[in-house]
């Protein structure tokens, strides 16, 4: 942390140095046009007496003088306007944003035990990312049985990806369905889909603060329950080692932890909410192979009989998928 806070302190001087090198040097140059401007206003003044009429010439010395600091406002302005437009295009950005569907739509909650057995039907699903593009997913169709686990490959581009963004509903149906449990997740809302599945996605979400409001945002288990998901994970051993155990600290985006504790936190996570659908989206492909056999070993003890979709570019995550 405090090397962290010197670097950061350190490169927030380095700017402000930087900054305040501009400012000097800006009013160095705007000085000098300044006084050029009033040495050709007298100038002016002294070729042209006898023509001129003495009011004139001390309006125009005066207006001459304060020249410098005009165009030192004008410049000044002219940045701080630019700098602060970025703020007005987020603005009009997040605006013109469409709104997602709803968190919650009245009248077509599911069951609290949904999905209980975790069949997925894909029927003619077509997807887009955005209005006028290019479908990225055409016409899918597949039957995924309660429990069966499926290996999705592909190259990259193929649409692996997209097909988790459509389940979640992150991107929209363009076309067709998705069913989990005979319920078409276009009808439900937003929060009771997401909250019902789970996903271990490649980069791992980690949040500034404790464990255990990363393993438990939300304080629906108790302490006994985050252990055990931590000894299924093979990171109890690790967590009692640390100061404060489940209160230890973790920075932002788990910058403390490595790529491989981050994704069994992941997993942790995972066990906690016991999901009877499970998203593995490219989850081990950054981890080294003594991690990837601990996740797979613990995917396979722990979620035999969820519905596991696997996304992978390593076959073997893939060989003990039942199709």
């Amino acid at each position: 942390m405090e090397v962290q806070t010197r670097e950061t302190e350190g490169l927030h001087q380095n700017k402000c140095v930087a900054s305040s090198r501009n400012r000097r040097w800006l009013l160095l140059r705007l000085e000098t046009l300044g006084n050029i401007i009033t040495f050709s206003a007298a100038i002016f003044a002294v070729a042209g007496r006898g023509t001129i009429s003495p009011g004139i010439v001390g309006l125009s010395i005066s207006y001459a003088l304060n020249i410098t600091v005009m165009l030192n406002w004008l410049v000044r302005s002219t940045s701080e306007v630019e700098a602060n437009i970025i703020s007005v295009e987020r603005i009009k950005e997040y605006i013109e944003e469409e709104q997602e569907a709803p968190w919650d739509i009245e009248g077509k909650t599911p069951s609290i035990t949904w999905p209980s057995e975790g069949s997925i039907s894909f029927n003619d699903y077509q997807a887009r990312y955005r209005p006028g593009l290019d479908l990225v997913l055409k016409n899918v169709s597949c039957n995924i049985l309660p429990g069966e686990k499926v290996g999705i490959v592909g190259r990259t581009g193929a649409g692996k990806s997209s097909l988790t963004l459509g389940l979640f509903r992150i991107i929209e149906a363009a076309g067709g369905s998705i069913d989990i449990d005979g319920i078409n997740i276009s009808k439900i809302g937003l929060h009771d889909l997401r909250g019902r599945l789970t996903i271990i996605p490649q980069d791992p979400v980690l949040f500034s603060g404790t464990l255990r409001v990363n393993l438990d945002p939300f304080g629906n288990h108790s302490d006994a329950d985050l252990w055990q998901s931590l000894e299924n994970a093979h990171l109890k051993d690790y967590v009692k080692s640390q100061t404060g155990g489940l209160q230890s600290t973790v920075d932002e985006g788990g910058s403390n932890l490595s790529v491989g504790q981050r994704q069994l936190v992941c997993l942790a996570r995972a066990l906690l909410r016991k999901s009877r659908v499970l998203v593995l989206d490219e989850a081990t492909a950054a981890v080294d192979l003594e991690t990837d056999d601990l996740i797979q070993a613990t995917i396979r003890a722990q979620f035999s009989d969820c519905t596991i979709l696997t996304i992978a570019h390593r076959l073997t995550n893939i060989m003990e998928s039942d199709r």
